[in-house]
Order: C-alpha cells, then sequence, then structure tokens
C-alpha cells in the first residue's frame, strides 16, 4: 500500500468522522458521531472510545499521525520528533501554544499529575538516556495507560505506560495549564 493511499485514506475518514449528526429530542441536543468510524477509530488506537467522548476531536487529530516518521526538530506529518509532535496537536485540537522542547514542556507547561491521576489529553515525560536524568520525551496520554508519541525508531505510535521500557524512564505526568 503506498503512502498517498494510506494518506488519503486518513484524510477520508478523518472528514468522515468529522461529519457531526446533532439529534434533538425533547428540548435537548446532542452531538453524535459516525459509529462505524467511532469503532475504526477506537481499533487505530487500541482503545476503546464511546461515541458520546468528548475527546473525539484529540483522538481524530492523533490518529492521523499515526505512522508519520520520527524527525529530529520536525513538527509536521512529513516527520516529526516527539515535542513536535505534541505541541502541533495541541495548536491543532485546543489552540494552545506549548514550548517546543519536552524538558520546557515539563517544566513550563504543566502541573503535575500522578500516574494514577492522569486523564485523556495530560502529557508524559521520560528521560530515555541512560547518562541522564534529563527530561527528554514526551506523549499524549490517551486513557487506560496508553498514550501516542512520536518514536525514535517507529515514528508516532500508541504504547502503554506499563511496557517495561516506560516503567524505567517514567518522570512524570503533567496536566497542561489553562
Amino acid at each position: 500500500m503506498n503512502s498517498y493511499y494510506k494518506l488519503t485514506k486518513w484524510v477520508v475518514f478523518a472528514i468522515g468522522i468529522c461529519i457531526l449528526t446533532g439529534l434533538s429530542s425533547c428540548g435537548s441536543s446532542k452531538v453524535l458521531y459516525n459509529p462505524v468510524e467511532v469503532e475504526q477509530l477506537s481499533r487505530s488506537l487500541s482503545i476503546p472510545i464511546n461515541n458520546d467522548d468528548p475527546n473525539i476531536p484529540l483522538y481524530v487529530e492523533v490518529s492521523l499521525w499515526l505512522g508519520v516518521p520520527y524527525r529530529y526538530s520536525g513538527n509536521s506529518k512529513a516527520g516529526s520528533d516527539c515535542s513536535g509532535f505534541v505541541s502541533e496537536v495541541y495548536r491543532r485540537v485546543y489552540s494552545k501554544k506549548l514550548e517546543r522542547s519536552s524538558e520546557d514542556q515539563a517544566k513550563k507547561d504543566v502541573h503535575k499529575v500522578g500516574k494514577g491521576g492522569l486523564k485523556t489529553g495530560d502529557l508524559v515525560f521520560f528521560s530515555t538516556s541512560p547518562r541522564s536524568k534529563k527530561i527528554d520525551h514526551v506523549g499524549i496520554f490517551l486513557r487506560d495507560g496508553y498514550f501516542i508519541h512520536a518514536s525514535t525508531s517507529k515514528g508516532v505510535i500508541v504504547s502503554h505506560l506499563n511496557e517495561d521500557y516506560y516503567k524505567r524512564t517514567w518522570k512524570k505526568g503533567g496536566r497542561v495549564k489553562l
């Protein structure tokens, strides 16, 4: 499958999921998404997603980045590093400008949150260098221990906090300041 086809498939998927169906009954209105597309989104991110989940815009955006190759100092779908990916997703989904480096994001952009208190959209920080305790990696927490990040070896992927590597390199979680 060539990359143009894969990109086209994701663009069509994103457009489809962004089409909202408004339902009104008894004076209340509720916005719902196409259930088939929500199920596809759930499978692509390996997390359970309900039709009325308020985080669907985040899930749609990060799903469009899956498979983007790692590129140091990159922040586009042509290639991105971890902090560039996080910064760009936050700009697109929440209209929020974050610092460019993972260390600065950890120091300036978030309030500390423990692993057990993480919520969808929180940032997760790691120190992956064996010679330093400095924060050098960041991802976006999805739910149920899963987070999405730009891996140097695999590009943008979904991983789990209970994987040995991430348990060993964990530094902190953070909720982005308003």
